[in-house]
């Protein structure tokens, strides 16, 4: 069917849907095969109407087309099997069983037998793989998730998922505009023609006597077609709403076709370069950095370089030696040189062992910063990938060692889909890998390239992650970080290596040599995966592959016939070429620095030129001869961040208590509430918290038990978040292990500190209930490692969120541990505390640790040299004050720690911090640990405990008297006050024995939190529907803002 064929369908489609005749859409859509309504067969799957889910399933693909096709077949006919041995409908069962699961038995004999045998159960949960079968609906949600992901996987499907972009009655419009041209041509149009029938072309009857005065009508369609605002009213709905995933296979490949070789001609004839309007190419040309500043005598050959992205002249440099080094180009001085070596011999492959002993000659083939310039990779001609951390001085960290492939890994890159940082590599024996940097673990292998794999491009466009990566042949195909195969495939220009790079603002370039010498540098179109320019000016290159690079959003530059040629990106015509005063080899390798005003150029003898424009100049002037080291990077972000004053007054004005401008929720039916159920003795919760995908809440009870609920995905709670809707399950595994508990040998319960924290990706726990620290593994609940016998007991942990193998661990002896689980050793000690430390937390973007202690005061430590870097002491109030806070009306006392037991959180900017106090709440900033708002109680009930809601527009505390009070973050005002009436069963809830002792926000609702009580339980609570969230801001707040003195604004919070 040719594409205007295809067009016309998809236009009846359109209308067919605007109109309503939906079962004549389906019938075309089976019979034409263009279009796979995902929705529709969803609905069809749902309602259990198996024959016509098979019936449009058959109009695009049979049975036996592919194993995609195969498995959805089976997934369905399988299902339909359950539920009539669910329903007791043996017949029926068995006809499925005979007619339909009879084709998949050839192969899979074991597994056909199993499914017979299920005919003899009563209950068919009664068999194991069956045990967590739940209801007919639930089970054929799960079933169309698992035919969804293999549609979607299926090369069959490929451009079949997503409809056309056709704007709403576009087939009236063409009909119209054909009726209109038709009408032109009339020897006599009439001024308000009569259209009857569109069967055959119109015509004006001739009006002797009327001389017309043509004004080009807008004739339309009679009323058999629909207006657009009926259509805008139907069509909500009628289509699918775009998949995002779906949407990158689309749109990098419409389809799966492969795309011929465009030569230059036809490329650059269609190209108007617009940007030459706007630009002044002189002014680009003379901003090129083009003058050599700096010679760099390397021991043998250079062939891959990169600059450091926040120290503008360090340049990391890697030789075909295997000797890798470390530049600062501003003094010409080389500051690091290590040889190749393997660092751990035994632990490598049989064949990199044979390989070396054949032939030790090992070069580099790709050295690269990580995005934040704390690590390097260096990809070597072997097999290896070494991964180093250089926080400035002479000294490398080793930090990763892969055996990663068989041969040489000729290409490594970056990328943090999901905020871990990975490392992607590609090697001669033909597969891309994905590898975990922290742990070393290998996440994903792609393999479907028939020659060695030349280069990798990994990328996030529209919040979906990809990579693209370019065989030797020229092969290109794009990955998504799944094992379900590659969703692109075709033909870089040249058939040669290519490597590809998207700029800073979301443009792909590509550039390659073919076999026969051609080079091509071009932009592609990489929503349709055609080009877009083809740059001229490239000569031949038979020896080796041209290297270029990207700067600034404008320029493109390649190394090229012993010269360095630079483009406009909106120009393909060559806008400059120099020869860096000589002596490049034939095709020299490049790399800018991150902001474009320095150029490294490999030369010959083994030397690289550094080349500078007059801002280049000038950096190099003002770094002078001065070392690199790591407060370099902290004094950047100091400049960025500025200077914020000091402010240790107590906001003027501020509420408190005493003065009654809140609302007050004190009835269970002003709010929503839910107590987990839990059939396990346990005694007051000492520390709550939700998982990070916040379907879950983990508890730590004070006899050092751990209980996990979990949220099931159901019709009242689709997503499977916390909610207060429904009741979670207590988590135990299923391998029948007991529940996660604390090593309490020779330790008293009321006089420990418990503590714990989970890992960025929910697996991994570390807690501690005053004996040995416990390392479990959240999933299966197995203790995977204990360590750190006291004394010391630990009294708080934190996971460094950069390495979730690193872990800060405060102790009763006022030391701060740094226990580095990879290698279960203490990598440092830090001392700075006079009493144990009681709280502690990571600042990813100031790179910083702030720990508090029972000696009242802050500590923020340098998260990378572990050295303070600002200290401070709380004010607390007077000691008759704080004792009579510390003084419950029934005579018993709070669990006596002592009376400056602290808690420390980050506000989400990463900037400002929560310090929690009996006494009082505070924030401050981390830079100059200024206060910046501050409120104090002003009655008799201490805070037991506080926390940020996850937008940290919300404080949520909880008070001894089972009160739990809402303040408005930036100006720390209660403005919503939960009586223990409104959460608590009325036998307790007027008592002062149970109330909460920690609080916790939901990772992604930020009205909903829980609280853990001093007998056991756990509440969750939430706002009504209706009010959606908690409380208003009180009057008072205005009265406050309106009467003091003037503040100035700073990313949300007030300063005076």
């Amino acid at each position: 069917m040719s594409n205007l064929s295809e067009d016309l369908v998809f236009l009846v489609l359109k209308y067919l849907d605007e109109e309503g005749y939906k079962e004549a859409a389906h019938m075309l859509e089976r019979e034409s095969g263009l279009y796979f309504d995902m929705n529709y067969f969803e609905e069809l799957m749902l309602s259990g109407k198996w024959d016509e889910a098979e019936k449009y399933l058959s109009g695009f693909t049979k049975l036996n087309d592919n194993k995609y096709s195969t498995k959805i077949y089976f997934e369905i006919r399988k299902q339909h099997y359950f539920e009539a041995l669910d329903k007791k409908c043996r017949a029926e069962a068995l006809d499925v069983l005979t007619n339909d699961l009879q084709v998949f038995a050839k192969g899979n004999e074991e597994l056909f037998k199993e499914m017979t045998q299920l005919m003899t159960f009563e209950n068919i949960r009664e068999h194991e793989s069956l045990s967590m079968y739940r209801d007919t609906k639930s089970a054929r949600k799960v079933m169309m998730k698992e035919i969804k992901r293999v549609i979607e996987a299926n090369p069959i499907f490929r451009g079949r998922l997503e409809f056309p972009i056709v704007k709403g009655e576009r087939l009236r419009r063409l009909i119209n505009q054909s009726l209109n041209w038709q009408h032109m041509q009339c020897e006599d149009p009439h001024q308000n023609p009569a259209i009857d029938t569109l069967f055959v072309d119109h015509v004006c009857d001739p009006q002797p006597s009327q001389t017309i005065s043509y004004q080009s009508p807008a004739c339309s369609v009679k009323s058999s077609l629909s207006t657009v605002a009926q259509y805008a009213s139907r069509i909500g709905g009628s289509f699918p709403a775009k998949n995002p995933a779906t949407k990158v296979i689309e749109d990098s490949d419409v389809l799966s076709k492969r795309m011929p070789i465009v030569t230059v001609d036809e490329v650059t004839s269609t190209i108007t370069d617009h940007g030459q309007n706007h630009i002044s190419e002189l002014a680009i040309s003379k901003d090129l950095p083009s003058t050599v500043i700096r010679t760099l005598n390397e021991g043998s050959s250079p062939v891959s370089m990169d600059f450091h992205p926040v120290w503008l002249t360090v340049l990391l440099v890697g030789t075909s030696a295997g000797e890798i080094g470390l530049w600062d180009v501003s003094c010409g001085g080389k500051m690091v040189a290590r040889n190749f070596n393997v660092w751990d011999l035994g632990a490598c492959s049989m064949a990199l062992k044979v390989a070396l002993e054949k032939d030790s000659h090992v070069s580099v083939n790709r050295v690269l910063w990580s995005p934040d310039g704390f690590l390097f990779g260096v990809a070597y001609s072997k097999h290896v990938v070494q991964l180093y951390s250089y926080i400035g001085g002479d000294e490398l960290d080793q930090i990763l060692e892969i055996d990663a492939h068989l041969g040489g890994v000729n290409d490594l890159a970056f990328s943090s889909p999901e905020g871990e940082l990975l490392v992607i590599t590609c090697g001669d024996d033909r597969t891309i890998k994905v590898w975990d940097v922290v742990s070393g673990n290998r996440c994903f292998t792609f393999e479907g390239h028939d020659a060695p794999v030349y280069s990798v491009c990994p990328h996030i466009k529209d919040n979906i992650p990809f990579i693209f990566s370019v065989s030797t042949v020229g092969r290109i195909k794009v990955w998504l970080y799944d094992n379900l195969g590659d969703r692109i495939d075709y033909d870089a220009p040249g058939l040669g290596c290519t490597k590809m790079a998207y700029s800073a603002d979301e443009r792909l370039f590509s550039c390659g040599t073919s076999k026969g010498g051609e080079s091509y540098l071009v932009e592609w179109d990489d929503t349709v995966g055609c080009f877009k320019r083809v740059y001229k000016g490239l000569g031949p290159n038979p020896l080796s592959a041209v290297q270029f690079d990207i700067t600034r959003n404008q320029l493109l530059a390649a190394g090229d016939d012993h010269m360095v040629k630079f483009w406009h990106m909106d120009n393909t015509q060559l806008l400059k070429a120099i020869d860096a005063d000589g002596g490049l080899p034939a095709n020299p390798h490049i790399r800018f620095n991150s902001d474009g005003t320095l150029l490294a150029v490999s030369s010959s003898g083994n030397q690289i030129k550094i080349l500078a424009n007059a801002n280049g100049l000038d950096l190099l002037q003002g770094c002078g001869n001065d070392s690199i080291d790591a407060s370099g990077v902290e004094s950047e972000t100091s400049r960025k961040n500025g200077n914020v004053a000091e402010v240790n007054s107590k906001t003027t004005g501020e509420a408190t208590y005493g003065e009654k401008a809140w609302e007050t929720i004190e009835r269970p039916s002003q709010c929503q509430s839910l107590q987990l159920c839990a059939d396990v003795k346990r005694t007051k919760i000492s520390k709550l918290i939700y998982t990070n995908a916040g379907d879950a809440i983990l508890a730590l009870t004070s006899n050092a038990i751990h209980l996990l609920w979990k949220w099931p995905q159901n019709d009242l709670s689709s997503s499977g978040k916390a909610t207060t809707k429904v009741q979670p399950l207590l988590w135990r595994p299923t391998s029948g292990l007991q529940l996660m508990s604390n090593d309490l040998s020779s330790t008293n319960p009321e006089e420990t500190m418990p503590c714990f924290a989970l890992s960025k990706n929910d697996s991994y726990l570390m807690s501690a209930s005053g004996g040995m620290i416990s390392l479990f593994n959240v999933i299966s609940f197995k203790t995977m490692r204990k360590v750190m016998a006291p004394p010391p007991a630990a009294t708080c942990l934190a996971f460094d969120p950069r390495d979730n193998n690193v872990v800060a661990i405060g102790m009763d002896d006022s030391t701060i541990m740094i226990y580095n689980a990879r290698l279960d050793k203490v990598t440092n000690a830090l001392a700075g505390h006079t009493k144990r430390v009681t709280s502690l937390a990571f600042s990813t973007s100031m790179k910083s640790l702030v720990s508090s202690g029972a000696d009242a005061q802050i500590f923020v430590w340098n998260a990378d040299e572990w050295k303070i870097q600002k200290s401070k002491a709380l004010q607390i109030p007077d000691g008759s004050k704080l004792r009579a806070l510390l003084q419950i009306p029934d005579g018993n006392k709070l669990r006596a720690l002592s009376d400056s037991d602290t808690h420390v959180q980050f506000h989400e900017d990463q900037l400002h911090f929560l310090i929690v106090h009996k006494t009082h709440l505070a924030i401050y900033e981390v830079k100059e640990l200024g206060c910046v708002n501050k409120w104090v109680s002003d009655s008799s009930e201490p805070i037991s405990h506080a926390t940020f809601s996850c937008d940290s527009q919300t404080v949520y505390a909880s008070f001894v008297d089972g009160t739990i009070g809402i303040f408005d973050a930036s100006v720390l005002v209660l403005c919503c006050r939960i009586k223990p009436s409104a959460y608590l069963p009325a036998d307790i809830s007027c008592s002062y024995t149970v109330y909460p002792l920690v609080i916790a926000g939901h990772p992604q609702k930020p009205t909903q939190f829980a609280v853990g009580l001093s007998n056991g339980e756990v509440h969750v609570l939430e706002p009504l529907e209706s009010e959606g969230e908690w409380g208003i801001l009180p009057t008072v707040k205005r009265n406050l803002e309106s009467s003091a003195p003037a503040k100035t604004t700073f990313q949300g919070f007030l300063y005076e």
